[in-house]
């Protein structure tokens, strides 16, 4: 089996079209779920599913799925189901999901043109909202497909202009009916960009994951004093951005020494800071701050946010300022399944396509298939380790080598066998 990496590529790029925003640091866009622009990927999606013999069906809160009986296959059996998504980041990259939707339909394409026989169904799927962009955090077509999440409470998310995803679904015409059951998957594989230089820096051209990283956010609040910034003397200030100053320094001393200690894959970061009042003659007097932890372990998880309390703890008695903290996301992490892992291997080894086994630092809806059933997750390189930017970029022949391997691994599931 040969994938067509001049057909990839040509999906890939008309995709991109849509939402496509101007920039001069390479080719972006801007594809909120269930907006105007992401309508008309879904159309494209749709025409190219049907093209190619697939049953399509959309489900109640948008996800799109193709689905591929041959007459090798039990239409009884639960399918192998591969795909991503559509939706981007604002001002995002051109690969970010279509890669990993196009790469499923274009192994299906190869699989039908060598004549594979495999004895189960295969579905395309492509998951609503995956970026979290628009409505909710992100993730919300697979958490719903899992089971984590109603068709109604999903439908009921309301973005920043009050517009909710039923509605929004309604005027692209993608509002379908039931429920994607991911359950009913025998298996699930996923091809994304690695986001990040691990792949590029050895020259490897197809990651097999291991594991998804786990998340958690915290948001704190330490609370001050606000004061005149000339008038209040030095000893007499309760200053919350200087006690915030020492709990940013605080998380990165505690990542570090958690990856030195416990995890190399540890992260810890303080990513947002909102100032109150914000003026430059007072003495702040609050601070929001959110706190991103990750890893594939869930006790350094854990280490680190019990260091952010401990920090919060000092800094009460030695600053005097009053601090909280909620962990208001949490999602552990998930290992893949190791007959998908070997499956991606399998493949790469007869396509002689080198591959490496690696973590991923970065959600996906895979981590939420991985709960219901076998799941793995590809990664294809990313020049320069850029993405969710205009910058992102994945060499086309990386595509189609990473495409290969999705391929053979999706066949090896299905249990495929070849005419002749």
């Amino acid at each position: 089996m040969n994938v067509d990496g001049d057909r990839l590529r040509e999906d890939i790029e008309r995709t991109a079209e849509f939402g496509a925003i101007e920039s001069d640091e390479g080719r972006g866009r801007t594809v909120r779920a269930a907006s105007e622009e992401n309508g008309e990927a879904r159309e494209y999606l749709v025409e190219r599913l049907e093209d190619a013999g697939l049953d399509v069906r959309i489900d109640a809160v948008g996800n799109v799925v193709g689905r591929w009986t041959p007459e090798s296959a039990d239409p009884d059996l639960p399918p192998v189901a591969a795909g991503s998504h559509l939706d981007s980041v604002p001002e995002g990259g051109i690969f970010d999901g279509p890669l990993g939707t196009y790469a499923a339909l274009e192994a299906v394409r190869t699989m039908q043109e060598a004549g594979a026989e495999p004895e189960r169904p295969i579905a395309v799927v492509s998951f609503t909202e995956e970026e979290g962009g628009r409505f909710g955090s992100g993730m919300l077509g697979s958490s719903v497909a899992v089971g984590g999440r109603s068709v109604e409470a999903a439908l009921a998310l309301e973005d920043d202009d009050g517009v909710s995803l039923e509605d929004a679904l309604e005027s692209i015409g993608f509002r379908g009916e039931g429920r994607l059951n991911a359950a009913g998957w025998d298996a699930w594989l996923e091809l994304h960009v690695e986001q990040s230089e691990r792949l590029e820096t050895v020259g490897v051209p197809v990651g097999v994951v291991t594991d998804i990283t786990g998340i958690t956010h915290c948001d704190v609040t330490i609370a001050g004093e606000a004061n005149h910034a000339g008038a209040t003397p030095m000893d007499d200030r309760t200053d919350a951005l200087a006690a915030a100053s020492e709990f940013v320094l605080d998380i990165e001393r505690a990542a570090n020494e958690v990856v030195a200690r416990e995890s190399e894959t540890a992260v810890g970061t303080v990513g947002s800071l909102s100032v109150s009042p914000n003026a430059t003659n007072v003495v702040p007097g609050r601070i929001e701050c959110g706190i991103d932890v990750r890893d594939i372990e869930s006790d350094s998880m854990n280490e680190i946010v019990s260091r952010a309390r401990s920090s919060l703890a000092r800094l009460e008695t030695s600053r005097g300022v009053e601090t909280s903290l909620e962990r208001e996301f949490d999602v552990e992490p998930v290992s893949m399944a190791e007959r998908c892992r070997t499956a991606a291997r399998e493949a790469g080894e007869a396509a002689g396509i080198t591959t490496m086994a690696m973590h991923s630092g970065a959600a996906h809806d895979t981590m939420q298939v991985a709960r219901v059933t076998d799941a793995g997750l590809l990664f294809a390189p990313s020049r320069g380790g850029y993405s969710h930017t205009p910058k992102e970029w994945t060499d086309w022949d990386d595509c189609a080598s990473a495409t290969q391997v999705l391929a053979g691994g999706m066949a090896r599931l299905a249990g495929t066998t070849m005419e002749g």
